[in-house]
């Protein structure tokens, strides 16, 4: 991407979004700020692309990429770093590996939480639940139900943060595995259908959990343009109220900015995707005044 054209799509993602009962006005005391980066469908991709790499070159790694966490985190340690899967499969690493390797330089970058996308389970479900000692961060999806698999109590449907008094709830969604993945890769997981979980979820982190801000970290694809009436982030959005932001993955759509879709109220949901291969970082800034209204900004950074 030539400088000008990042610089411009930068400055139009600068643009504050009302979310919930705040508006675009100026805020009368200087609000919290809860900074929340995101990847997904990082496929194994360990090292930067090569000079010689195409339209990727010289672009992600998982060391700049460490870098560039560090330095945001040190402008704002209210930051939580999120993945929304396909954390596997896509190089030579998971194959020699399996997952190991992945796991533990996520670990090392503090990833707070994470959920599960069907690549996941390409040395099935055994294969992903051997690598969960390397992980030290939690793995979260409410539609998939692991109560009859070797993965049960090792996946939460949702986890909640607090940062600066401000309360955050986090609930993940997977994709149909059934024609994605083996039967015998995914075993006894049960799908669940993603759009009344997340009504479901919204309500238990809204009304039971009181969380201020509500984020779901999806594995269900952005949009699907010949099969529009499909379960997507798009549709997920419209659907549903509660939800400020979806992260989604699955399919590698690269954003410059979140997409700003009207919930089923006519309230204000985002909805960020940063491509694949950790070639983007995702981030976007919620601003909370004295009364918790909120307000956003969001932008994709190139590794």
């Amino acid at each position: 991407m030539k400088r000008r054209d990042f610089i411009q799509q930068t400055a139009a993602a600068s643009t504050l979004i009302g979310l919930g009962g705040l508006g675009l006005q100026s805020f009368a005391t200087p609000p919290k700020k809860i900074t929340i980066l995101h990847t997904n469908d990082v496929h194994s991709h360990i090292d930067a692309f090569g000079p010689e790499d195409g339209r990727n070159a010289n672009k992600g790694g998982v060391a700049r990429r460490a870098s560039l966490i560090e330095a945001i985190r040190k402008e704002n340690p209210n930051t939580l770093l999120m993945d929304a899967g396909d954390i596997f499969q896509g190089t030579p690493y998971f194959n020699y590996y399996g997952g190991e390797l992945e796991f533990k330089l996520m670990s090392m970058l503090k990833y707070d939480v994470a959920t599960i996308g069907n690549h996941d389970f390409d040395n099935g479900i055994d294969g992903l639940y051997a690598q969960l000692p390397h992980a030290d961060f939690d793995f979260i999806s409410a539609n998939y139900d692991f109560k009859n698999t070797i993965m049960d109590t090792h996946v939460k449907p949702y986890k909640t943060f607090t940062k600066e008094g401000i309360k955050i709830g986090v609930f993940g969604l997977g994709i149909q595995l059934d024609g994605l993945v083996g039967k015998d890769m995914y075993k006894e997981t049960v799908y669940m259908d993603p759009i009344e979980t997340a009504q479901e979820m919204t309500r238990v982190l809204k009304e039971a959990e009181r969380c201020d801000l509500i984020i779901c970290l999806s594995h269900i694809g952005y949009y699907y343009k010949n099969s529009p009436e499909k379960v997507s982030d798009l549709n997920l959005a419209k659907a549903t109220k509660d939800i400020d932001l979806i992260i989604g993955g699955h399919t590698h759509t690269f954003l410059p900015k979140p997409t700003v879709v009207k919930n089923i109220e006519g309230k204000n949901t985002l909805v960020n995707q940063v491509g694949c291969y950790g070639i983007n970082l995702g981030k976007i800034d919620f601003y909370f005044d004295a009364d918790k209204n909120k307000a956003a900004e969001g932008t994709s950074i190139i590794v």
